[in-house]
């Protein structure tokens, strides 16, 4: 792997399987394909019924055989396994990383009538430029032949995606596939409002949430064949793939609710769930679908056919909210809301604001709760949160996974775009009639944010990697003119996606004050100014001996040390230690074990800032671990990595066993004492912010949100505001959810002598909750990420604000700061799909020369 675009990918937070990153994918060239059996046909259901492309996905803990590989169809129903020989070769390639990805087709259909023992399938791999000497000689040593794109028998490759991107014919094969997707969303219907019942949702919804919830009724009760299905006599066909099958596939329940940050999806949620329960008497054949099926065509016939006959419970709710425990027959009843911890509030507090008091039963599965199914089941609505869904998962008991629910509903699903968090798989599991995925930022990094919530909407072939990569991801990655086309015909068959206003700013949605986003550039003083430009010219010195040696990647963590300390200078010289030039030296980060003093300064880094995540899960490490070579994660996800069986480190690939893990020091507890009287003086950032402020209190009822990354540069905040005569609260991740909830609730308060600021840090109250008692925002310092700066912007800006929103980004001058900025402008025309202009080799050049543009290289 390039070591510079790798350590690029973390910067950024590009939060893909950590098997395969999508970095790679698009610097990853076809090496060739092998010819192999799939063995085990009579064991497994899934069938081949055509040339079809099947997914291949690893097996390392198969108790038969460690070196495992699966096959699944379209359908993601197993077929079989990779025969042993020519798995033994290509698994140790994909668990050491050598092979990028592979993908394979079956080019034959198996004979009629018959049920092989074996089908030969066509393995194609990729690796990148510097790997393939190494991918062709362990195929050849391995016993197996690799037909090349030099050799005269690649013409027997039948892979469409291969020719795609290796054969001369690829603008008519890629037209033929680009024709498939602009069939797609092309019905021409538009969004039909639909009113709540008003004996369950006593607020009146907004006009844009009433066609809200018109699409989503419509989605629950499609009769539509999925998209990129068609029928004929009788047998439905994935024109995609090939597959064919006499079963009707189910109709997608469900799909990605995307509406912007603040347009009330919550209350919409509520709504759907109250207006399309079992027995309320909802006409599904009254409702019509909106662009869930595959072109104008094939609805006609998808339509007259009924989907099931599954018998619903009819639930009977008395005034007390007693749910009758007559029922016809057992079926799926509750919907399961799965949040962030920081939102279970919002959700209490929009369940008591907008619907009739026992109308609807909930409950809330967190901290101490039941593991009786019959109890989860006499409920409409059980909330609980991703991390106690993991911890579920991970127990042999646990009626989430018994239930299959009514509907899933993932809010703030963007939590699971790493699909290799432990999470993420999880959720995937659940067993669910109807799933809704739920954000305002379906995408934050890249596309590939996407492929989690493919898996969990299950929508086929998607939601299988190595579909994903082929139909997908590549076609971006490599700058092809049809990627972005594909994306969102693909997006527009099951997404809705509404603005507060539009591009321009001519229209809005809803009636929401305006927001201005000012920038007030901060001048450091000349001791600051001073500390700044030594700590940067040594960790410019550093990142040049790195860059030049080609050890960036084995040096990860100071790397990453000296980005959080420039940063931590531009608040306070009081967050960053007088001994940093220890981490700056490039001999001695190789190895903690030889050095217990860097392994605890290691720790205290941890302490310092909430913006470090485990690279495997992208979650704030739990019982951490520092690997022998300076790297961080959280013990599940290092313990896992042991597991395999050339176990690496998943950063710099340094070979890993138990005895190179170090546990962190345990987190200490915030000083609250931390104040200005050490000596060092009121930083030029806080002054700034104290001024900015000051403006504030000639309206005594307006409040001001102040957000920072840092939990100890809002302690440093507490005391110098309090002495300037504000109320201050503060909301950060060391609070439970309890805290947390009366924290919100008491800055919400209008009472007389109410608090007036709000110390929050940004990821604990970025998302989620509602702090529109606020109309200034403040944010102390940049975020890689602009989506977690517009989601925390927006805590403010949303249904219920009546005041103009202010929002000032306080940046240092010439500083680290400023080029962060400018990387989350690339950010947002990469979320945008401007990325997918570029080629390869043109994004890589871009993410070199941003690392050096940081630094001032």
């Amino acid at each position: 792997m390039d070591e510079e675009d790798d350590l690029w990918k973390q910067f950024l937070e590009q939060d893909d399987d950590l098997t395969v990153p999508s970095q790679v994918l698009s610097d990853s060239y076809l090496v060739g394909f092998v010819i192999a059996n799939i063995v085990g046909l009579r064991y497994y259901s899934g069938t081949i019924n055509g040339r079809e492309l099947v997914g291949l996905v690893r097996e390392p803990l198969n108790p038969f055989d460690p070196n495992a590989i699966k096959v699944l169809n379209t359908r993601s129903v197993q077929v079989g396994h990779i025969e042993r020989a020519a798995a033994s070769v290509l698994a140790p390639l994909l668990d050491s990383r050598i092979i990028s990805t592979v993908e394979a087709i079956v080019p034959k259909p198996p004979p009629r009538g018959r049920n092989p023992y074996r089908l030969p399938c066509q393995i194609h791999i990729f690796a990148l430029p510097d790997a393939i000497p190494t991918v062709q000689c362990a195929v050849a040593d391995g016993g197996l032949q690799l037909f090349t794109l030099d050799d005269q028998e690649f013409a027997l490759s039948e892979s469409v995606i291969v020719k795609e991107g290796a054969s001369r014919n690829k603008a008519k094969e890629r037209r033929k596939i680009d024709e498939i997707f602009a069939l797609v969303g092309k019905d021409g219907k538009g969004i039909e409002p639909y009113e709540p019942p008003s004996d369950v949702i006593i607020s009146e919804l907004f006009p844009h949430q009433k066609e809200g919830l018109g699409w989503l009724v419509s989605r629950e009760n499609s009769r539509d064949l999925p998209p990129f299905w068609e029928e004929e006599d009788g047998v439905f066909l994935n024109v995609l793939t090939n597959y064919q099958t006499s079963e009707r596939p189910e109709p997608l329940r469900g799909g990605i609710f995307a509406d912007d940050m603040g347009l009330g999806k919550t209350l919409t949620l509520l709504a759907l769930i109250a207006s399309n329960m079992p027995g309320n008497g909802v006409d599904s054949s009254s409702v019509e679908d909106v662009g869930s099926s595959f072109g104008d065509r094939k609805r006609k016939s998808s339509m007259k056919r009924a989907v099931s006959s599954r018998k619903k419970r009819k639930a009977v709710v008395d005034n007390d909210g007693n749910t009758d425990s007559k029922t016809e027959a057992l079926g799926p009843k509750a919907t399961l809301i799965v949040c962030p911890s920081s939102v279970l509030s919002t959700w209490i507090t929009q369940l008591e604001e907008h619907t009739k008091l026992g109308a609807l039963r909930v409950y809330l599965y967190h901290g101490e709760r039941s593991k009786e199914v019959e109890v989860l089941l006499r409920h409409d609505i059980v909330l609980t949160t991703y991390k106690t869904v993991a911890l579920d998962f991970s127990s042999s008991r646990s009626p989430l996974k018994e239930i299959e629910w009514l509907r899933v509903i993932l809010d703030e699903a963007h939590v699971i775009k790493n699909f290799a968090s432990q999470q993420t798989k999880a959720v995937v599991d659940l067993k669910a009639e109807r799933r809704w995925v739920v954000t305002g930022t379906p995408i934050q990094n890249s596309s590939y944010d996407l492929f989690s919530l493919m898996a969990f909407l299950r929508f086929e072939p998607f939601s299988i990697k190595s579909y994903w990569q082929s139909l997908i991801q590549r076609p971006l990655d490599q700058g092809s003119s049809s990627g972005i086309s594909r994306l969102q015909a693909l997006m527009a068959s099951i997404s809705l996606r509404r603005m507060k206003e539009s591009q321009n700013g001519s229209k809005r949605l809803v009636g929401l004050p305006p927001k201005t986003v000012e920038t007030c550039l901060v001048e450091l003083s000349s001791e600051e100014r001073e500390q700044y430009e030594k700590i940067e010219t040594e960790a410019k010195s550093t990142l040049r001996e790195y860059i030049n040696a080609n050890t960036i990647l084995r040096n990860y963590s100071t790397v990453l040390h000296i980005i959080l300390r420039l940063r931590q200078i531009c608040n306070s010289v009081a967050l960053c230690p007088s001994d940093l030039k220890l981490l700056l030296s490039s001999d001695i980060i190789e190895d903690v074990s030889n050095n217990p003093d860097l392994l605890n300064k290691l720790s205290s880094m941890l302490q310092d800032g909430d913006d470090f995540d485990c690279p495997v899960c992208l979650s704030p490490p739990t019982k951490t671990i520092i690997t022998c070579c300076a790297h961080i994660f959280c013990q599940t996800c290092i313990f896992k990595t042991l597991k395999t069986l050339n176990p690496r480190c998943p950063i710099c690939r340094h070979p890993l066993s138990k005895s190179d893990l170090f546990s962190a020091l345990p987190p200490k507890s915030p000083d609250e004492n931390l104040k200005q009287s050490s000596g060092i003086p009121i930083s030029s950032k806080l002054l700034a912010l104290l001024n900015l402020l000051s403006s504030t209190m000639q309206k005594p009822s307006m409040k001001s949100v102040v957000f920072s990354q840092f939990r100890k540069m809002l302690i440093l905040l507490e005391e110098p505001l309090k002495a300037a005569g504000f109320r201050v609260l503060r909301l950060d991740g060391s609070m439970s959810m309890k805290k947390r909830m009366e924290v919100i609730n008491e800055f919400g308060s209008n009472k007389m002598n109410s608090p007036t600021v709000l110390l929050a840090s940004l990821k604990s109250a970025g998302a989620g909750i509602n702090l529109t008692a606020a109309s200034r925002v403040f944010l102390v310092e940049p975020w890689w990420n602009p989506a977690v700066e517009e989601q925390a912007m927006d805590r403010v800006h949303r249904i219920g604000q009546r005041e103009e929103v202010k929002v000032v980004r306080l940046i240092v001058r010439d500083s680290i700061e400023e080029r962060i900025m400018e990387l989350q402008e690339r950010k947002k025309k990469l979320a945008g799909g401007i990325f997918a202009k570029k080629n390869a080799k043109e994004q890589r050049e871009m993410r070199v020369d941003d690392i050096r543009t940081m630094l001032r290289l």
